[in-house]
């Protein structure tokens, strides 16, 4: 075998093996960026059987590579531009300065290394960490099954973490709605709500929701493996805080943390990477939130309706509107429920007017393959246009604490649209708590 810590023997033996080893350089418009070509014959060693791609498989949602100032969440192919593999991950925004592509391509494991543009999002918010994208121009008579990321463009590849290259292969849709939920943490208890939002996605067309999950209570476990097994649901597992001093606030407080909310911006971003391929659309969204159609009875149909009459529009942004759970109406005080933790939705049908002056935040339904970077409210970059949707289309119902505590209940508005879906919610998410909690 080749040991590349032999310089010099490496070097002549590599020589009278393999010949010259082929050295090339362009500039790829859309990246902006020299990258350089190396190609590196496979060692003479046999991998072992049915491996062809060499290095160590990533075992995990988060990889951090040795410099412990770049970790790794997935990489993904992404040709709406150039042939790239975009690699979803979180760097430290002074200190990681360059990167590359190992790529592994087939059919003899040749090994290809690409100098990567590291481009991290804007939306930091202050924090020294941030999500990025590592993206490194493919091979031309390539389609390289897997990656890995190192700091050079030498070293030993059996020592480096290797990922899969996502989204390879195009396929048709398998779902019509995902929702990705960011990430759920602090020993998450909130059962009856979180039960009632999974069924009212559900009743508005929901197929999938994929969840980054820090942690949660035993009891929503219970709840999480049923949905898992149900199909609904997917984990994606998110111990971020074993990499990073995570701040469970969106901007930075000067106290030491390393990087927000703990790390939400970049699970949106793998979240609709993930899904770019196997999702018409995905709706970017916290477990307390609720799109709610006014004029359809359904995301589908409106879904439908807002693409008729925005043609060329990828990104469809809905108001958020607070309900406080502070403030609670006797109607569906159901005693079975009671004994659940967690907050009753239907109970809460008050919701505070807009202030003056004062921005109410939205979330997203958008077409993944015309996104590239998205924050949490907005996106970044993007192909096509953005529409903000009228709240007598849809609106956001959040019920959570309130934002204007101090408000007397005849100031805020009655808004009974969730009760319009109570027969069907009221049904279906018994059904669950019987299955789990009950």
């Amino acid at each position: 075998m080749l040991r590349c810590g032999k310089k010099h023997i490496c070097a002549v033996v590599a020589c009278i093996i393999f010949g010259s080893i082929l050295i090339c350089s362009w500039k790829d418009l859309q990246l902006q960026n020299n990258i350089t070509r190396k190609f590196f014959p496979q060692a003479t060693t046999a991998s072992p059987a049915g491996q062809l791609c060499r290095g160590k498989p990533a075992q995990n949602a988060i990889t951090a590579l040795k410099d412990n100032r770049t970790f790794i969440i997935s990489p993904y192919f992404d040709d709406r531009e150039s042939k790239v593999t975009r690699v979803i991950g979180i760097v430290h925004h002074e200190d990681v300065k360059q990167l590359y592509c190992w790529f592994c391509c087939p059919p003899d494991g040749k090994i290809y290394v690409s100098k990567a543009k590291i481009d991290v999002h804007s939306d930091r918010f202050g924090f020294p960490y941030g999500a990025a994208d590592i993206v490194c121009l493919e091979p031309e008579n390539c389609d390289p099954t897997h990656v890995s990321i190192h700091q050079s463009p030498r070293g030993n590849i059996d020592q480096l973490p290797r990922f899969e290259i996502k989204n390879r292969k195009a396929e048709t849709f398998s779902v019509d709605f995902t929702v990705c939920i960011s990430a759920m943490f602090g020993n998450y208890n909130n059962v009856l709500q979180f039960i009632q939002s999974m069924e009212m996605y559900k009743i508005l067309g929901v197929q999938k929701v994929v969840i980054y999950k820090n942690n949660c209570s035993h009891l929503m476990e219970k709840v999480l493996k049923f949905y898992v097994e149900e199909g609904t649901v997917e984990i994606i597992p998110w111990p971020i805080n074993s990499h990073l001093k995570v701040s469970s606030k969106w901007h930075f407080m000067q106290d030491g943390t390393h990087i927000g909310y703990y790390g939400q911006i970049t699970a949106l971003n793998d979240c609709i990477y993930r899904n770019m391929q196997r999702s018409k659309f995905v709706v970017l969204n916290d477990a307390d939130e609720i799109i709610l159609p006014l004029k359809h009875p359904d995301w589908k149909s409106m879904m439908s309706s807002l693409q008729e009459q925005n043609p060329g529009t990828g990104i469809f942004l809905f108001e958020n509107h607070i309900f406080p759970e502070t403030v609670s109406t006797h109607m569906f005080n159901i005693s079975s429920w009671n004994t659940v933790p967690g907050v009753n939705i239907l109970q809460h049908v008050h919701r505070e007017p807009d202030r003056k002056d004062v921005f109410n935040p939205k979330k997203m339904i958008i077409d993944p393959r015309k996104v590239i970077q998205t924050s949490v409210h907005s996106v970044l970059r993007a192909y096509g246009n953005s529409v903000n949707v009228p709240m007598d289309v849809a609106l956001i119902y959040h019920c959570r604490v309130p934002l204007q505590g101090n408000l007397p209940r005849e100031s805020l508005i009655r808004d009974t649209t969730l009760w319009r879906y109570n027969l069907s919610l009221v049904m279906n998410v018994n059904k669950v708590l019987y299955q789990t909690v009950l």
